[in-house]
């Protein structure tokens, strides 16, 4: 098929490459010149495993380009998707002015009728701002042209959205059409050959979906949290009672792993904006407010445990600090406890040597020119001197490290664990004054 992704961000990037993988024209279309630049060169603005890779097989097979010029793309395709930002308004909401303005582009350059997917998160209803933004144009137009939108809400988890998006649990279509129905059927079918995983369903449900899912899976992080906090005070181990209720068919073993709260580009946001959606039809979302503010006070632990052991006045010490990116495997800095934790310990007059494997660059950019903060070239040149470790992002280098190189490197052998990735008792045998998260 013949398809156009409008915003090469995060989804739209990842989800026109596999579309081309798979043998389908795809047109990817940005307003970022750098952005559209970099890629033709075979470079890639985020860092997802395999995706460079993949866009540099389909870019010479002819299968997928990069452009700035929308009425290009729109009109030489017969699908288009909207895989614009629709970041947070100062009251959580989401801001739509992005995804209208791509509705308004595609109204004025399309020339025959279009499939317009919705792949934005997006608050319910959306689609039919889209319908009378498009209608819009068509009418100053005189055009006589139809369109359909569809709502086709994403389920990418960052560091694993190629195979997310190659092999999904499951294809969420949102649309009243059945020609469209069979239309997205087809599409899909060759991510969807051992079963069928489309779901169709009405487009605000399909819309709610997303913000569901997300949601969802924010509230059972923020459970486990509070549980992990209670464990502490009441002398138990979170880890043995994680065991305990994951074992349950009911519960699972994903997303109740205790740590320093959630971050990224999806989770903060989408709750934030299911809220505001609950307000504005006159319901108070107390579970949600409750998960969202447990997630604010979870990205400060880390830094009290700190101010605990060294004092509140952190003047002349020195912290290591391993993991920067929200979670492993993206260099994503966005609402990343790592921020929170540093301006904590920098306020409080501490100094910070970090390392990250691949967000440094990111961590720079968003951390800023600050004379307090400097960077290693790897992680145990991040320990010289330090007066203790505090492990932030649980990348996989940091889980079996050399702890006695540690305990020698480190001015005092103390460790502050914010994924609870190392057993306390070996690291008392070990010599070290260790912190976990949940453990008393």
């Amino acid at each position: 098929m013949k398809i156009a992704v409008i915003g090469t961000g995060y989804v739209g990037l990842v989800t026109g490459t596999c579309f081309a993988e798979m043998g389908n024209n795809v047109i990817c279309v940005d307003t970022d010149v750098q952005k559209i630049n970099m890629l033709n060169s075979g470079k890639v603005p985020i860092w997802e495993p395999g995706l460079e890779e993949m866009i540099q097989r389909n870019s010479a097979g002819k299968r997928i380009q990069f452009t700035t010029d929308t009425k290009y793309a729109v009109e030489n395709s017969e699908i288009c998707f909207i895989a614009v930002g629709t970041p947070p308004g100062e009251d959580g909401s989401a801001d739509l002015q992005y995804v209208l303005a791509v509705a308004e582009s595609i109204g004025k350059f399309m020339n025959k009728h279009l499939i317009i997917i919705d792949k934005s998160t997006v608050p319910i209803g959306t689609a039919d701002k889209l319908k009378l933004t498009i209608q819009k144009e068509l009418n100053k137009r005189n055009s006589p042209l139809t369109f359909d939108v569809v709502s086709n809400p994403e389920f990418l988890k960052e560091g694993d959205a190629i195979n997310d998006s190659m092999k999904p649990d499951r294809v969420v279509v949102g649309t009243d059409s059945e020609k469209c129905a069979e239309i997205l059927k087809e599409l899909y079918a060759p991510f969807c050959r051992t079963r069928d995983k489309l779901i169709i369903m009405s487009v605000r449900s399909a819309e709610m979906t997303k913000y569901a899912a997300n949601a969802m899976l924010a509230t059972k992080i923020s459970f486990m949290n509070d549980i992990a906090n209670l464990c502490e005070l009441v002398g138990a181990d979170v880890n043995e009672v994680r065991q305990g209720i994951g074992s349950d068919s009911r519960i699972g073993y994903k997303f109740i792993y205790p740590g320093v709260g959630y971050g990224g580009s999806c989770f903060p946001k989408d709750v934030k904006a299911l809220i505001k959606i609950a307000e504005e039809v006159g319901l108070k979302s107390r579970l949600l407010q409750a998960v969202e503010a447990v997630n604010e006070d979870q990205k400060k632990l880390l830094a009290k445990k700190v101010f605990k052991h060294f004092g509140e006045n952190l003047t002349g010490k020195t912290f290591a600090v391993w993991g920067l990116s929200f979670k492993p495997k993206t260099d994503d800095m966005r609402e990343a406890p790592s921020r929170v934790i540093i301006k904590m310990l920098i306020d409080a007059g501490a100094k910070i040597v970090a390392y990250d494997p691949v967000a440094m660059d990111e961590a720079k950019k968003v951390l800023g020119d600050n004379p307090e903060i400097s960077y290693a070239a790897e992680n145990y040149e991040a320990l010289q001197g330090a007066d203790a470790l505090l492990l932030i992002t649980e990348w996989n280098q940091f889980r079996y490290p050399d702890f006695p190189a540690i305990k020698e490197l480190l001015k005092e052998p103390v460790i502050f664990d914010g994924r609870n990735q190392y057993d306390p008792q070996e690291m008392k045998e070990l010599g070290f004054t260790y912190y976990g998260i949940g453990r008393s």
